[in-house]
């Protein structure tokens, strides 16, 4: 599917994509579901992810918090207040490191509330998306502070290629899962 350039395109994709998403998750096993992430072995998976999250939880809390950003960055910025859409200190160069503080904030959350929360800030960002045209979503320029880029493409980005990034994680999870069976 190509990258989503309409408000149609948008809601279709990351409705679609989170429920293949849900999908994959429901078909897990047990086994799949209760054994960390490794990914140790694999010399193609060198991006800080791959060692970051260790479980279904930090993948579902990665996406939650990412919806947050997305919905208090498009909010704050509607109600006249000027906001980057990544919370100071962090910027493009250092958001690894936000990720990491997620991370680390969510250490104690259960696997079911992430799936919550997940569902729920889901819902509001298509609601969010539901109230913009198509134009303040893909049309460059109808948001300042949404700089060179469509506000649409954030939306994007959080939704339908991080569900996208989520189910390759999972899916890399469940094949050294098979390829390494627990004696």
């Amino acid at each position: 599917m190509p990258r989503p350039a309409t408000k149609n395109d948008l809601l279709a994709a990351a409705t679609e994509n989170f429920e293949k998403l849900n999908l994959l998750i429901s078909n897990m096993t047990e086994e799949e579901l209760a054994r960390p992430f490794d990914f140790s072995k694999n010399e193609k998976k060198k991006e800080a992810h791959w060692k970051r999250d260790r479980n279904l939880r930090d993948v579902l809390i990665h996406l939650y918090e990412w919806h947050q950003l997305l919905l208090n960055w498009v909010q704050a910025n509607q109600r006249g207040e000027e906001k980057s859409f990544l919370p100071a200190p962090y910027n493009w160069r250092t958001y690894g490191e936000m990720n990491v503080a997620f991370w680390e904030k969510h250490q104690q959350t259960s696997l079911e509330e992430a799936s919550s929360l997940l569902a729920s800030s889901h819902r509001a960002v298509l609601d969010l998306a539901e109230t913009l045209t198509n134009e303040e979503l893909f049309s460059k320029g109808s948001y300042k502070w949404t700089g060179g880029t469509t506000l649409g493409s954030y939306f994007v980005s959080a939704t339908s290629s991080h569900y996208d990034w989520a189910m390759k994680k999972l899916k890399a999870h469940q094949k050294n899962c098979k390829r390494n069976p627990v004696q």
